[in-house]
């Protein structure tokens, strides 16, 4: 009778069944969309990334051939580099100046709020628009960067976008362009830090960087976590300003992943090589991700 009972207890009655019908009705936009339009298309790139395809003849069953294809192939093996190395020197650098405009714009300031608004608003503009004023910029004669360099007396007619060992590098720096997102988080992160907090470590007679290293960082932790996933997240998939500005040049400096996906999938009708490296690409991505995760648990010292 006991087991019975406990059965008969943990059966939903009809108005909770009513209250998860209303639920999942109210749900059902963003359920639909999600698996129409990411669970599934995920799912197919992984079955696709094991078959030979074309584009015209049937799957075939090919096993790992992408993948390794993907780890010997040179063109590849140029865009993960190229990928890997935009990512870790543009995310660090995107991160500290975000988290500094953020610090400096939640002090009291006069029209703090429309520099806040100011640094937010390139996060805005379509980024098609963002890559064609910025290959506008690093143009080698009418560029505004060179001309800002020629008039303090620098060399004013550099090739940033021609030039291998250039063309990266400027692309870090365009990529500054866009961290209004992660300073308005930041924003709202100190905004929520209490003062008693600060007036606490001011008692223990702690300074500017004592302040910051005791309490603020700490406290941001979480934060600087979302943020860095989503920066890497975003460099990785980089595309349109290889696809605009420089077509994965000169002599694929500038090819990332996606790129080189895409061109592979629909210049080359090599549809499966092209999702064996975004499946690639989507292993990468979580690895960092839990390395970061790992890496920021409380009992390693974060509070992620």
């Amino acid at each position: 009778m006991a087991v019975l009972q406990n059965i008969k207890n943990r059966v939903p009655t009809r108005n909770v069944l009513r209250e998860w019908l209303t639920g999942y009705l109210l749900a059902s936009p963003f359920l639909i969309g999600f698996f129409v339009f990411t669970a599934y298309p995920m799912g197919y790139a992984i079955w696709l990334s094991f078959q030979d395809w074309n584009l015209l003849g049937p799957p075939e069953f090919v096993g790992l051939e992408n993948f390794i294809k993907v780890f010997t192939n040179p063109t590849a093996n140029l865009s993960l580099y190229n990928s890997a190395f935009y990512t870790f020197l543009a995310v660090p650098i995107q991160l500290v100046i975000s988290f500094t405009i953020a610090y400096a714009l939640s002090q009291k300031l006069r029209f703090r709020d429309f520099y806040r608004a100011g640094f937010y608003m390139p996060f805005i503009v379509p980024v098609v628009a963002s890559a064609v004023v910025w290959q506008r910029v690093f143009h080698p004669e009418f560029g505004i960067l060179n001309d800002i360099l020629s008039r303090i007396g620098l060399p004013g007619e550099i090739a940033w976008l021609q030039e291998p060992s250039l063309a990266k590098p400027a692309f870090i720096f365009m990529s500054f362009w866009m961290i209004g997102r992660q300073m308005v988080i930041f924003i709202a992160g100190l905004g929520n830090i209490p003062d008693t907090l600060y007036e606490a470590a001011s008692l223990d007679g702690a300074g500017f960087w004592g302040k910051m290293r005791k309490v603020t960082i700490p406290l941001m932790t979480p934060l600087i976590f979302y943020n860095s996933v989503m920066a890497i997240i975003n460099s990785f998939q980089s595309f349109v300003p290889a696809m605009i500005m420089t077509e994965g040049g000169p002599r694929g400096a500038t090819s990332t992943v996606m790129f080189e996906a895409v061109r592979a999938a629909f210049d080359r009708q090599q549809m499966a090589m092209g999702s064996a490296l975004t499946v690639v690409l989507f292993g990468i991505v979580l690895g960092l991700t839990l390395l970061q995760r790992r890496l920021l648990r409380p009992d390693n010292g974060g509070s992620a």
